[in-house]
């Protein structure tokens, strides 16, 4: 990591304290910058696009602190499901007490100027994610597998948003059976390619049609 990288980790995490506040704005990145020691324009040269290229900076920042946080977790011994649901709740866990900065972030995710990015940094959430549950594909599955999982994802994080039970004990149940579900669509898919396989082959039923006409 640069020393750069480190600032802007710091200046990100310091900022997040007074988000709930002043939102993603100008006036949350300078509160932040002078908590560490830092100045106005060291928040110019480290996120010289402001809100945005510090809410971009900490969604990368989840996922990297994800991976550090699962270095603990000893996935291999889990099935996939157990995998998957654990490593949701490890990454929401540790931003529980920022809850209100991740509600604001989503708001402004939708905003001209922040969708791209926001696309993109949730499509490498959700590869991020399949990759630390130790998936390897490189067909077709590999997009099927995260179209399925962004659904779980997204429906996940908004329950969590306003789960105050306790241990966010409904967002758990929640996730567990969002993932059942969506852990019977491959069976349902093998269940479907089984009974088209029995069916005649039209184009061998054409083939037989026109070798008839032709005798």
């Amino acid at each position: 990591m640069s020393a750069k990288e480190g600032l802007c980790d710091d200046l990100t995490l310091a900022s997040l304290m007074h988000v709930p506040f002043d939102g993603w704005t100008a006036d949350s990145l300078i509160r932040g910058a002078d908590d560490i020691g830092l100045t106005c324009d060291d928040v110019n040269v480290l996120f010289p696009n402001g809100p945005r290229g510090v809410v971009n900076h900490w969604f990368d920042l989840a996922d990297r602190f994800m991976l550090e946080d699962l270095m603990a977790v000893d996935l291999g011994s889990l099935r996939i499901r157990d995998r998957i649901a654990t490593i949701v709740r490890v990454r929401l866990t540790r931003w529980t007490p920022h809850r209100e900065a991740v509600r604001r972030a989503i708001a402004l995710s939708i905003l001209p100027g922040f969708a791209e990015n926001s696309v993109r940094s949730g499509y490498a959430t959700i590869d991020a994610i399949w990759r630390a549950a130790g998936d390897t594909a490189t067909d077709f599955n590999f997009y099927t597998k995260r179209g399925l999982l962004a659904a779980v994802y997204s429906s996940t994080l908004l329950v969590w948003l306003d789960d105050r039970s306790e241990g966010c004990a409904d967002t758990w149940a929640f996730l567990d059976r969002r993932i059942a579900n969506v852990m019977k669509v491959p069976k349902i898919q093998a269940r479907l390619e089984e009974a088209f396989s029995r069916l005649p082959n039209p184009l061998s039923a054409l083939r037989r049609v026109r070798q008839a006409v032709l005798r």
